[in-house]
Parts: C-alpha cells; structure tokens; sequence
C-alpha cells in the first residue's frame, strides 16, 4: 500500500511524537526536569531555556523542558516557571501556602521559592508578569554561580554535580526602570556597533535584572550631527521610515577627524594592532561606503536608513524582553543647516515656534514608522553643566520643551517624553521644569562634572512624577583607563532611593572593562541593605587642611609666561567653593597664585573671591588680569584668623572657579598647596577633598563575591581586599586632552611615579590563585589591565623627559649645537619612549576583547600618539638634519603569543538567524589552521567548520540558519598556530563552550 507523502509526513511525526513522549518519561525518572505551562509567552519560553542552558553548562545535565506534570513524575523533582497568572503556577503557590505571595507579585517581582515534598526537591520560579519570569530564571542561574556583565557571561571554569539549591526569595526592584545609557560619540561606545553588539548587549540587560535601553544624539556642529534620530518635516519622510531629504550625519569613524582624534588609516597603526581591522577606514555597518561623512542627498538618506532599520531590530529584540528604549536630541533643538536652507526656501522661520513644533512632528512621525520606542527624551544645553545659563537661553528652552509637548500630542505617538541632560534643570532652580512640563513625563538628568559629583539634590524638590537618576559607570576624561567605582555606584544608588527616583540607569561607553561598576549599580537597583546596614548616614570626615570640593587638572605641556616655576602653575583645582586651613590665631599673608590655559578670551571664568568670609576680588577674570598661560598672583597682607581656621572661598560668576596655588604664612607658620598638583619644592601636594561625606560604600563584601565568581575561591579573598583597597583610588592616568582619555607628560621622576603603582605587583602574585583555563584567562585580563596603565604612566614620565630635551634644542641658535644634542640626548631619549610605547602595547593587546577595547587601540593611534610621538619626531627630524632611524619609530609587526577575539558574543538567537561571528587573531604568523566546532545540546558529536580568512587578521564564520533552527547549541573556536598549542575560544573549551539559546519569534 502506497501512504500519500502528507500522510508519511503524519504517521512520522507521530511516531517521533511518541519517542519524544517515551524519552521523557525516561528522563523523568532518572533527573530533574523543568516544567514550563503550556500556553507560555515569549519571556517564559526563554526563561525555561535559559535555566535549561545555565543547568546544562554548570553541571553537564541537559534537563528536558516539559509539561508541569512530568514534574510529579519525576524521581528527584525538577523546577516549574511561569507567571503568577498560570494555573499550574497557582496550584503550586496553594499547595506551598503561598498563594498570598504570589497573588501580590508585581510585574516585576518574582518568587523563588525550594519545596520539599514525599522526598522530592521541587523549585518554584513564579514572575508576577513576564519581565518577572526573566529576572527570576538568571537568578537561579546566579544561585548555581553564573554571574552576568554587560560584555556577557562569567561561568566557573569547573561544573559541579547538580543539586537544586534550598531558596525562599521573594524579590521586587528599588526602581521601576533600570538599566544603561550607551553614549554615542566615541569608538570606545556604541558608534562602533553594529547589530549583533546592540542584541548581545540588550540581551544581558534581563540577567543583570535591568529594562531600560537609552541613546543620546549630538547636534550639527557639537561636533557633528549623529543618525540616531533624524530631523525634518513630516513632507520629507516616505514610506516606512525612509526619508526623501536629509543631511550629513555620522558616527565616529577611522577617517573623522574630531573629538582629538586625527584621521589615519588603519593599516599605519603600530605593534601589529592593524591586523585588528579589516578595512583601511573602520566604522559601523551603517557608514560602510560613506566615510568620514556621506554628502550626497541620496547618500545621507541611505545612513540615515541604515540606522534606523538597525535600531528597529535591536528595539524590537528589547521590546520583546520588556525592556523600555530610550532616544533624543538636544534642546534648543539644533535645526541642521541644510533642513534651515529647505525650510527658509518653503518660505518658514526656522527659529518660530510653529517651525519647530512642526519638526518635532516630523521626528515623531519617522520613529513611529521605523522603530518601536517607549520614550523620547530632551537634553537640557550641555553648557549648563559647565558655566551655567543665560535667561535668554533658559526662556528658548522653555519654549522648546513645550513645543515637543504640543507637537507629541497633536502626533499621537505610541512613547511619552521625557527630559535629560547634563543638567536637571536651570541654575536658579534644578527643579523648575517640574512646575512646566505634564507630570506624566519623567525628569532625569546624569550626574555634573563626568560623574564627580553625586546624584542631583534636586530631585528631592521634584515631586508627582517619574524621575531617573544616571550616575556615570566611568568618565570621558579617563577612557583610555580602568576606573573601579563599585562604592560609588552604590552611593549613588542610596541618593537616587533616598530622592524617591524611580529609575537608576548608568551612563558609559565601554563594557568589559566596566564589568565591576556595572554590576555593582544593577545589584544596587534591587538590594541595598546588606551594605547599607553597615552605613546608614556616610561618615562625616573632619576638615582639615585643604579642598572642600572641586576636581584637578592638569596642562604639563603649557608653557607658563611670567615664572620660572612653571609646574606650580600647570595643574589647577577647579570648580572649587573652599579651601580650609587649621592655623593657629593671628595674622597672615596670603598669596593666592593662578594660571588660565583652557579659555582662550575674557569672560569664560569670571568669579569673587573671600578670605575669613570677606570678599578680597570681585568679578577676578585671570584672562583679562594676565592673559593666556601667565602666572598671575595676588597678594593680601594682615589678613586676621581668630578662630583657628583660615577659609579662602570662591563664588563663581561664569564658568568655574580655579586656583592653582596657596601660601599662607607669617613669623612663625608656612602653609603651602600646589592646588591640583603634587608636591613642588616647599609646595605640598594638593589633599583629598575633605569636609563633605564621602561618596563612597562599603565594597568588600561586592568583591569577595566578584573575585570568587572571575577567578575561583582561593584567588577571592586576597583579590577582594585589593580591589577593595583600589576602588575610588585608582591613579588617573589619562584625562581629557581635546578630547577623552589622552595623556600628558608626567614631569615627576618615573621612581617617585612608579610608587603610586605598587599595586600592579601586588595583584601579579596572586596569579597561581586563579584555578582553571577560564580563571586564569579572566585573571590575566586585569593584570594586563594594570600592567598597560602603568606602563602608560611611565610613557608620560618618558614624554615629559622628551619635551625638556626638545625645548632645549629648540632654544638653541646654532645649527650645529641643536643638532648634536638631538643625537647625543634627543635620539637616547627618543629610543626609551619607543620602548616605553611597545610595553603599553604588550600589555593593550591582550586586553582587546570587545568592540570597546578596539576603540581603545584607535584612541591611542589617532589621538594620543600624534601629538606624544609623531608631532615631535617632525621636530627631532629637522634638528637632526637627516632622517630618523628605524629604532626611533614604533614597529609595525604584532611580537607575542597567538591571541583568538571574539569580539560579539550572542547568547541567544531566533530560529530565523544564522550566527555570524568575526573572529580576530593576533599572530606572527598565519595560522596554520582556524576552525568552528559545534553540537546542539545533547549530541555527542561535533562539527567542524572552517572559519575564513578575510583580510589581515580577521576571520569569519556562519552557523547557517539550516543548522541553527535545529536548536540551542554550543560552540568553540580553535587555532592552530604553525608551531605550538592550539588557541581556543573561549578560554575553557572543549569542556566548557560557549552556548547559544535558539528562541522561536517573539509574539511582540
């Protein structure tokens, strides 16, 4: 008898159905299993997964995903999960007592909840809706000792035997919204992603317990106008977002030259770091074929597509993980010069009110066509933050926030408004938009001064409405640095709760680097009181001598007019209100020293100054006094202390106060500071900011768990005192030098310097305390972390000797003297800052591992080397009269151990996806072999793909959707080098791979 093939087709699927139902059973007897309720969403689809992945990857037991039922089936018992509204999930709440507590569950919460019952260990994950669900299943996966970072997922290099762990948790978080705030602008961020790092990171949000996803867009000409949102007229959008007339627009890329950057191709770049990038020009997908900037009309619009058909499928990857996104401009909205031209030819005033309402509904109407959003927010004016605000400006951003409002009203957008900014409201009045806007739109703002300053106090006045705090995870000015803030983050957290602020998102570029920060201020979203107990009020530090506040800088590489004590004058403290002195009773002289070298007009600094609480200066504006980089000083005779203590006070009028040095003495006391600065002849070095409650928390207790979860328990106890030690006291060793993370010479000697890096040895001699391939692998990222910071500080020493040597020679007349003393001092020293160069690149490049860390590499060719090396070797090169020698210029070749990058990882994918990966490797030469080994769970079996050589160093390799749609699986990557071990990824593998979870679409 013949079976028609849809009938064959039938019997088939009967038949694996049966198998399916038989291998169950016999699963059911002989493991755990988890049950998932049959009418699940998308979140509690993936929620099951992901417990079955994390179970599978820490313990090796694939559990089988069933109907509850198979639960009481089950030998040893297994693990339900679901929303609070599943019936299976009610019947186990009312047979465990619990129903009162799940019934209270809020979208949000979850219960996990261990019972045992006639032998059995059965686990409970109950979400009161499907964010819930999600949260819940990472937590149980952080109870079997996963932990969960931005750049992806710590897994203990060694699995355990499993055994469902005894929890009764019951958790909601401190703030509705939680979550990150990418900022665009630097290749260190998110310009330099493409779609899959946008899905890799919002995937990790979910485990890190956060649902918030905000992007902030500069203006035209501050310093160039970004594709993130895009401005017009409701005429010029076509179809399906596109849109018929636009504007040059870009995010930051190898052959733009701004931000202190300097275009240069990727193949002039040092020490091998070339073979990181594929292209000439780096960039992002959207800017392929339209470096630095595209002109043409029809290729501004093409970036402008390209943009938003990216962030439509990373919004929607995160709408269907319940997490809110975020985008918007400036205000005064900043028209574009080409969109002025268009509208003054349609006969409208670009600055009227009615023209820019009608912008703004152009802008809502193209989000609403090309990418799901829940907010759009408004950032009050940058310069705010800095030197304050006008009238005039405050009264057009008054008028521009509302015409948003009128114009999303009239648009019927599916998001609300928001506001951000740099600043939460006016000087005069931080909360004053409160009393402006709907109390419907939420009022955020990040913290002032790159992250120094705490949470706005401001918030405590706003009130009715939804307000969100955005600390800053790292600042700009140290980029190019590791900066450990896990007290901070929790300071800030306790100020957001304490201001009634119901979201708390952080503002960052990098990921990995950031693993600490991050997830200290996600764990403090949701729990505070363990380190909270320990300090409800911070401790109150008593004056003494010095700062009350302010920050430092410094400008090694101004020459200062007028002194011959030039470093005294080239470091600052500003933004300064005090300076306190304990003094015995009597009268002094006081000198107060100062230099302006950022500003280059009058007016930008202008402030009064007080001494005993008596204004001594009035409107004192030191351009205007002396001129650029010219030591100025004022002297003021007799001044009378009767109580003990002598206070200098600053009172800004515009821009910021500053001061770069204080001598107080008379017959018989002498108090010298050399504000901002270190120690400088009988000039102390500049003290700590005392007087105010300290910023940071207790972090131990973050570390241990931290350092037990990177590199094992034996290496956590030592490595968390370190790190404890390190946290908020870590050198600086880069700062914002025209624009993030650049450097400047370091006069001090390297043996004084060195001393502030001693703990770099001491964290090197805990290396065999990391057990494990994956342990250890963690473990030699920090330490080539600290090793390349501190070898970037000897560069700045080395830099500073260079710049004394090449004044020296510039300063001679003769020909012939100039020349010989650049061979006999400039080319030695020349020679040193090379070598000192190649050791931050020996220890960098092992460090790269994300797209963060490339941005890193591109910082340090295009805007730190110009002007430390290259700059300077024109000038050594001309006093010489001949070429330089080789050994006088960085190497090109990558000298050191075969290094294989997985820069994007993703964790999950549809069954519509095939996984692309880049794979970078760092080699001396090519390898002799590049392959991708892979299974779906529970095959024993892998297969062998090779992975393509593209160009330099890059590789590429694809898990077509054929194979994928098969199911989760796992993977590694494998080289092998000419001579030697093969290089794998991940570090663990083939015992421990990296897994990926295959989802089907999301019902959103």
């Amino acid at each position: 008898m013949r079976i028609h093939q849809s009938n064959a087709w039938l019997v088939l699927s009967g038949a694996l159905l049966v198998l399916q139902i038989v291998s169950l059973s016999v699963l059911a007897e002989d493991k755990y299993v988890i049950g998932s309720p049959g009418n699940t969403s998308f979140c509690e689809r993936l929620a099951a997964q992901e417990l079955q992945r994390y179970i599978y990857v820490r313990t090796g037991e694939l559990l089988p995903i069933t109907d509850p039922e198979e639960i009481s089936n089950s030998k040893y018992g297994g693990i339900t999960i679901g929303r609070k509204n599943q019936s299976e999930m009610q019947k186990i709440a009312h047979t465990s007592g619990v129903t009162a507590s799940v019934a209270s569950l809020g979208a949000q919460d979850y219960y996990i909840r261990t019972i045992h019952q006639r032998g059995k260990k059965n686990v409970m994950i109950v979400g009161g809706g499907d964010a819930g669900v999600l949260f819940g299943a990472y937590r149980f996966a952080e109870h079997l000792g996963v932990r969960f970072y931005l750049h992806g997922d710590v897994i203990p290099g060694k699995q355990v035997r499993l055994a469902l762990p005894d929890i009764n948790e019951l958790r909601q978080p401190l703030f509705n919204l939680r979550g990150i705030h990418p900022f665009h602008d630097f290749p260190e961020g998110p310009d330099w992603w493409n779609i899959d790092d946008y899905k890799a990171v919002i995937s990790q949000l979910p485990k890190l317990g956060m649902n918030f996803f905000a992007l902030h867009t500069y203006p035209e000409n501050h310093p160039n106008a970004e594709p993130t949102v895009w401005i017009g007229t409701e005429d010029d959008i076509a179809a399906n977002g596109k849109v018929r007339f636009s504007y040059p627009s870009s995010y930051q890329n190898t052959q733009r030259g701004n931000w202190g950057y300097e275009e240069k191709k990727t193949s002039r770049y040092s020490h091998g770091s070339a073979e990181l990038f594929p292209e000439e020009i780096y960039g992002p997908d959207v800017m392929a074929g339209h470096f630095p900037s595209p002109q043409e009309p029809e290729d501004c619009n093409e970036v402008f597509e390209r943009t938003g058909l990216m962030l439509g499928e990373a919004f929607r990857h995160a709408q269907s993980r319940n997490i809110d996104t975020c985008v918007g401009t400036e205000i005064p909205l900043t028209i574009p010069e080409r969109v002025r031209e268009n509208l003054k030819a349609a006969g409208k005033d670009p600055d009227a009110t009615d023209t820019i309402k009608e912008l703004y509904k152009g802008i809502f109407k193209r989000i609403k066509q090309t990418y799901p959003l829940d907010y759009y927010w408004l950032w009050t004016p940058e310069g705010w933050t800095w030197r304050g605000n006008s009238q005039e400006e405050l009264d057009k951003t008054k008028n521009d926030l509302l015409a948003a409002v009128s114009a999303l009203r009239a648009s019927n957008a599916p998001f609300k408004l928001a506001t951000c900014g740099w600043v939460l409201g006016p000087q005069e009045d931080r909360a004053m938009f409160d009393r402006l806007l709907p109390k419907s739109m939420p009022m955020s703002c990040i913290n002032r001064e790159v992250g120094m300053a705490p949470v706005e106090p401001g918030f405590a006045d706003v009130q009715g409405r939804p307000k969100w705090a955005i600390p800053w995870l790292e600042d700009d000015p140290a980029l190019t640095s590791p900066q450990l803030w896990v007290g901070r983050m929790r300071a800030d957290a306790a100020d957001a709760l304490k201001y009634r602020c119901t979201g708390l998102m952080g503002i960052h570029w990098r990921t990995r680097i950031l693993g600490p920060n991050v997830s200290a201020l996600a764990k403090a979203a949701w729990d505070q009181s363990s380190w909270q107990n320990m300090e409800d009020e911070a401790p109150v530090v008593k004056p003494k001598d010095g700062p009350i506040d302010g920050n430092t800088a410094s400008f090694d590489n101004v020459e200062i007019e007028g002194t011959n004590n030039d470093a005294l004058y080239q470091t600052v403290r500003w933004n300064v209100t005090n300076y306190k002195f304990e003094v015995p009773n009597g009268f002094y002289d006081v000198v107060l020293c100062f230099s302006e070298s950022h500003y280059d007009e009058p007016g930008k600094r202008v402030f009064d100054i007080t001494l005993e609480h008596k204004t001594v200066l009035e409107a004192f504006d030191i351009i205007k006094e002396a001129g650029k980089s010219h030591a100025c000083d004022k002297t003021f005779q007799h001044i009378s202390v009767s109580d003990g203590k002598l206070d200098i006070g600053f009172v800004s009028r515009a821009g910021e106060t500053c001061i770069s040095a204080i001598s107080i003495t008379n017959r018989n006391t002498k108090k010298k500071i050399n504000c901002g600065g270190p120690k400088f002849k009988d000039y102390e070095a500049d003290p700590a900011t005392l007087g105010k409650p300290s910023r940071d928390r207790e972090t131990y207790d973050f570390y241990f768990d931290w350092a037990n979860s990177q590199f094992g328990p034996v290496a956590a106890k030592p490595v968390a005192r370190l790190f404890t030690e390190l946290d908020g006291k870590l050198p600086r060793t880069s700062e914002w030098v025209k624009g993030p993370g650049g450097l400047n010479p370091d006069t001090r000697p390297w043996s004084e310097v060195s001393e502030d890096y001693d703990f770099v040895d001491r964290f090197a001699v805990l290396r065999h305390k990391a057990k494990g391939k994956a342990e250890e692998a963690r473990f030699e990222y920090w330490l080539n972390t600290f090793q390349y910071q501190r070898a970037a500080a000897k560069v700045r020493c080395k830099w500073a000797e260079m710049n004394t040597i090449m004044k020296m020679i510039e300063e001679e007349s003769d020909f012939r003297k100039s020349s010989d003393l650049a061979k006999r001092k400039g080319l030695p020293l020349r020679r040193e800052l090379v070598r000192s160069i190649r050791d931050v690149y020996e220890y960098m490049l092992p460090t790269v591992s994300t797209p963060g860390e490339l941005g890193t590499v591109a910082n340090w060719e295009q805007h730190i080397l110009p002007g430390l090396l290259e700059r300077p070797g024109i000038k050594l090169e001309e006093a010489l009269g001949e070429p330089l020698p080789d050994y006088a210029y960085l190497c090109n070749t990558y000298e050191g151990p075969v290094r294989v990058i997985v820069p994007t990882v993703r964790t999950d994918i549809t069954s519509k996806e095939s996984l692309s990966l880049d794979v970078l490797i760092l080699s001396e030469e090519k390898p002799e072999d590049v392959s991708l080994l892979w299974r779906t769970f529970g095959k024993k079996e892998f297969q062998k793909i090779p992975v393509k050589h593209r160009t330099r160093g890059v590789y590429a390799v694809e898990i077509p959707v054929e194979e994928t749609s098969k199911g989760t699986f796992e993977y590694y990557v494998q080289v092998q080098p000419q001579s030697g071990r093969r290089v794998m990824f991940p570090p663990s593998a083939p015992e421990i791979n990296q897994t990926v979870v295959v989802t089907s679409a999301s019902n959103k």
